[in-house]
């Protein structure tokens, strides 16, 4: 009998194992990263289980462990390769609504993330604009617009997010007065405003707030109504969201209430 007791919490161990992990591979698609501490807290385990989790999904192959947490793939390469972005039908969607904001002679800030890679892919070839971003990936997609001029903010390289940051970087962008910022967003909602998990990528994201006419943030709806620990901006801040969902639908309304211009 003690036998087959022990088979049973065994089982009923490997189901809540497969559990955490399913979930901790959905915040990492969701989120591009999770943090160690912050899944501790949210699955209600300790740091080694969350460990050992992590490097089964890494030796799998389905996530990256660093310091502190795990990354994406696709968020962690120079090259995205579409089979590994998350929602990626979704993410095409955002970027062609956000593309049709473009116009002729304008100076467009960008921050990283597969979302803006998609809006620097769906950018009409004719378009004559400056766009002016961090991101390795982005600049790299965006010079395959040859009517376009490129800027790019430069500073140390975060291996992470793929996109420059640190003071200099900093002071290189509160020096433009942009005419629009696309924001590529961890986490959105009406309370919290906009939150991310890097603070190196936070700090960028606030600078380019600051120097730009228009915020517009690009955001999968799945993000919607969710926050992270550190905080970008205020959602008084954003200008206009762009999400996949017709602008009408109902999770959209608290933002509309907001005077915020939901796409």
């Amino acid at each position: 009998m003690r036998f087959f007791a022990y088979l049973k919490d065994a089982e009923t161990t490997l189901m809540l194992k497969k559990e955490r992990q399913a979930y901790i591979l959905h915040q990492i698609n969701l989120h591009n990263k999770v943090l160690s501490a912050q899944l501790c807290e949210e699955i209600n385990v300790s740091e080694d289980t969350i460990r050992r989790d992590l490097q089964e999904l890494a030796d799998g192959g389905k996530l990256i462990k660093v310091h502190g947490g795990a990354l994406s793939h696709s968020f962690s390469q120079i090259n995205f390769n579409n089979n590994q972005v998350y929602s990626l039908e979704n993410k095409m969607v955002v970027a062609r609504k956000a593309a049709r904001l473009i116009k002729d002679g304008m100076f467009v800030l960008t921050s990283g993330g597969t979302t803006i890679m998609e809006l620097a892919k769906a950018l009409p070839p004719t378009l004559r604009a400056t766009f002016i971003s961090g991101s390795i990936p982005a600049v790299i997609e965006y010079m395959n617009h040859p009517n376009s001029e490129v800027v790019v903010i430069g500073d140390k390289v975060s291996k992470n997010a793929r996109i420059t940051v640190g003071p200099e970087a900093i002071s290189q962008i509160r020096r433009i007065r942009a005419d629009i910022c696309f924001l590529g967003i961890n986490a959105i909602d009406t309370k919290h405003g906009v939150t991310d998990n890097d603070w190196d990528v936070v700090m960028i994201k606030r600078a380019m707030i600051e120097s730009a006419q228009k915020v517009v943030c690009l955001s999968i709806s799945e993000k919607i109504n969710s926050f992270q620990p550190l905080h970008v901006c205020e959602i008084g801040q954003v200008d206009m969201l762009i999400t996949e969902k017709d602008p009408s639908a109902p999770e959209m309304e608290p933002f509309r209430q907001l005077g915020i211009e939901v796409l």
